[in-house]
C-alpha cells in the first residue's frame, strides 16, 4: 500500500518536472530573430551582444521571464521578450544550453 502511493505521487509530479524544460529543436527555430545579436548558436561576434551557448537553462529562462516582466530593464531585450510564451522561453533556453559554450571562462 505505502510502495503504491509513493508511486502514485511521484507519477503525478513527473508531468510537473517534464514541462520545466524546453524543447530545443523548437527553440532552435525560435532563435532566428536572437541571431542577428547573439549569432547563429548563441555565440556573439560583436562584444556588445553576450554569448548565449552554454549558458545555464535555468539562468536564461528567468533572464527572458525578467525581461518580459520588466523585472530586467534593457529597452532592446524587453521588445523581444515581451510577446514570448512561457513555452517560447523554455524552447529558447533548452536551445542555448544545448550549445558548446565558452572553454576559458578565465578573466583577461
Amino acid at each position: 500500500m505505502i510502495r503504491s502511493t509513493v508511486l502514485i505521487l511521484i507519477l503525478l509530479t513527473l508531468p510537473f518536472t517534464v514541462s520545466a524544460r524546453g524543447i530545443a529543436a523548437a527553440g532552435k527555430e525560435k532563435a532566428a530573430v536572437c541571431e542577428a545579436c547573439h549569432g547563429l548558436d548563441g555565440k556573439s561576434v560583436d562584444p556588445t551582444y553576450p554569448n548565449l551557448a552554454g549558458q545555464h537553462e535555468d539562468y536564461l529562462q528567468k533572464a527572458l521571464a525578467d525581461y518580459r516582466s520588466g523585472r530586467r530593464q534593457n529597452a532592446i531585450m524587453a521588445g523581444f521578450a515581451g510577446p514570448l510564451t512561457d513555452q517560447d522561453i523554455k524552447d529558447l533556453a533548452a536551445w542555448y544550453a544545448s550549445q558548446d559554450g565558452l572553454k576559458d571562462l578565465s578573466i583577461k
